[in-house]
């Protein structure tokens, strides 16, 4: 069977072969329809579109421009920051964003187009005359699957969103019949939940070959599916008195004012329907050896981003823009060659680095984790090759930290040139005096998913969804509806043991006594394992702690003290907004003024 090859189209910067240009869901059909039947005439037409559908799926690797439909995740929550004023994010963070903004019009418009392009693919792929049946079946059910996923990234944004038809509405149809009203959340949650159902009765469990990997399968379907179903389950959601205003013009709320604990239920069965179905036989947690052939915590938290496809990767991009994240994740190394001279522009804040474990798989702040606020040990990281006199506070943590942070007088990744030890206080190779514009405005810089050659590398896929992720999402979900239930141990002891800490109940260390002590220990490990990989800003708004995370004094050490001492020391970089209205974005200004039927997000 012929494959759609995504990983070439998506590379390839696809005009539609319909001309779509611009607008949202009020847009009926595509633009021009002279060329429909010639659009659908054959496979190779028909493919172009479909890749023109899939082109909608976000590059998160390109948060500095927020190009390629990426959104401001990382920087706009409390794992990181971006050195540069034009980042968007930081508009965010000072809360000069509104819904005249242009980044919540493109959020909006964009997966509308999405949907809008799946819908029309939907109505004509069979009108394809040389297509093999088997592959027009498959190609409709991953544009069902995408309109459903473009539905949820909007959801997670705007929270109750208007469902347009499925079927195109008529270009000549009455101006009342495209203004169109929110549909309530719980609505929202069952129209995309039954799409990725009947998506899936088509879906191939596992890519047909090589050149099918980016493609959506079956088993990327139903964990999306459980997502939904996690976030209506959700605080945010989830009878939150907050949004007892949001309600349609005929007085309909759009958000239920009733907490249902049973919502808990079916996403923790969703999850356990895709763990029993799928592991271990398709997917399971990457554990890596070292050269001694021992299993390594820290080149398996490393590794698992870097080696592309591992059995943990339920979704990839490929051909991700790499190469741009790596140029801020790289410090400046005044002096050093261009393969490992970049800008290390993205800062890692205090917050980040401090949610990190120690090795004996205690916070920070318990008083047996062994955790010292001052001084300076000789302490060899695990990537290193020689011991080094470090601050005591990165002395002894957990390997993900290793992974996930480069701090002062570290050895750099990239010894292809030789050994470059990265020093980010003011006067250092990487600190504000030698880096002009480029340094990191925390002290510390984003490492993971850091390639381990030149920063220029590019063309190697970046994880959407792995495994590590849906263990974490179904603890949770378990924990609300059936804690003490042994699973819920089970699973987030997985990603601890994983990580090279002991596990809750050990000999090392006591599990977690009831339901909100369990939440807790569960948020903390998705804040470290799935750290920088724009979770977290979802993750606070869901469960309504953003306006005490992500609000006020955001702290880094002393980027601007000439005297090393005095780097040491926690200062705030930002003083950072974020209020209850931020919970939603705003729906664009240009809709409410063009759609009398639009209600907009309680705040704004």
């Amino acid at each position: 069977m012929k494959i759609l090859n995504i990983k070439l189209l998506i590379t390839t910067v696809l005009m539609s072969v319909l001309g779509i240009s611009c607008g949202d869901y009020l847009d009926q059909v595509p633009d021009d329809r002279l060329t429909l039947e010639q659009t659908f005439a054959n496979e190779s037409t028909v493919e172009q579109y479909l890749a023109n559908v899939f082109s909608v799926l976000p590059d998160e690797l390109s948060q500095r421009f927020l190009s390629n439909n990426a959104g401001p995740w990382t920087g706009g929550s409390d794992e990181a920051e971006y050195v540069w004023s034009f980042v968007l994010s930081n508009d965010m963070n000072i809360g000069t964003w509104n819904p005249t903004t242009g980044f919540v019009n493109d959020k909006w418009t964009n997966f509308y187009r999405g949907i809008r392009k799946a819908s029309f693919f939907i109505e004509h792929v069979h009108e394809c005359l040389d297509c093999v049946a088997q592959l027009e079946i498959q190609y409709k059910a991953e544009a069902r699957a995408l309109r459903a996923i473009y539905y949820f990234h909007l959801m997670r944004l705007f929270g109750p969103v208007v469902l347009v038809p499925d079927t195109p509405i008529s270009p000549d149809a009455d101006i009342t019949e495209v203004q169109l009203t929110r549909s309530s959340f719980d609505e929202c949650v069952d129209y995309v939940v039954s799409e990725l159902d009947e998506a899936m009765i088509d879906l191939p469990d596992v890519p047909a070959n090589d050149d099918a990997y980016g493609r959506i399968t079956r088993p990327y379907a139903m964990a999306i599916r459980s997502q939904v179903l996690l976030l209506a389950a959700s605080p945010l959601f989830n009878g939150n008195s907050d949004y007892a205003d949001l309600i349609n013009e005929d007085g309909s709320p759009l958000i239920s004012q009733t907490y249902d604990e049973n919502k808990w239920k079916i996403a923790a069965a969703s999850y356990k329907e895709f763990i029993d179905e799928f592991v271990p036989g398709t997917f399971s947690l990457f554990r890596k050896s070292n050269s001694e052939g021992q299993f390594d915590p820290y080149l398996s938290t490393r590794d698992v981003m870097l080696d592309e496809w591992n059995e943990e990767i339920i979704m990839a991009r490929p051909a991700a823009d790499v190469g741009s994240r790596q140029y801020e994740m790289t410090p400046f190394h005044s002096g050093s060659s261009g393969e490992a001279r970049g800008s290390g522009g993205l800062g890692a804040t205090q917050a980040m680095v401090d949610a990190y474990f120690m090795a004996n798989g205690r916070s920070i702040d318990d008083p047996e984790s062994g955790y010292q606020e001052s001084g300076f040990s000789n302490f060899r990281a695990p990537y290193d090759i020689a011991e080094r006199e470090v601050f005591n506070q990165w002395v002894n943590r957990e390997p993900r930290f290793y992974t996930g942070i480069t701090y002062d007088n570290t050895l750099w990744l990239n010894r292809n040139t030789g050994d470059i030890v990265t020093r980010t206080w003011y006067e250092g190779n990487s600190g504000r005096k030698a880096g002009g514009n480029d340094y990191s405005p925390t002290g510390y810089i984003v490492r993971k998913n850091m390639g381990l050659g030149s920063w220029t590398s590019g063309n190697r896929a970046n994880s959407m969804l792995r495994l590590a992720e849906i263990y974490l999402d179904y603890a949770e979900a378990l924990n609300e509806t059936s804690p003490g239930h042994p699973d819920v141990l089970t699973y987030i002891n997985l990603i601890r043991n994983r990580a090279g800490i002991p596990e809750y109940g050990s000999s090392g260390l006591e599990a977690p006594g009831n339901k909100e002590a369990m939440r807790e220990a569960i948020r903390k490990e998705r804040r470290v394992e799935l750290a920088f990989e724009n979770v977290r800003y979802f993750d606070a708004r869901r469960w309504k702690i953003a306006h005490e995370a992500f609000n006020g004094p955001t702290m880094g050490l002393d980027i601007n003290a000439a005297d090393i001492a005095d780097f040491y020391t926690k200062v705030p970089f930002e003083n950072r907004v974020f209020n209850k209205r931020h919970y939603l974005w705003p729906l664009p200004q240009n809709d409410i003024n063009t759609n009398n039927k639009l209600v907009q997000n309680t705040g704004w």
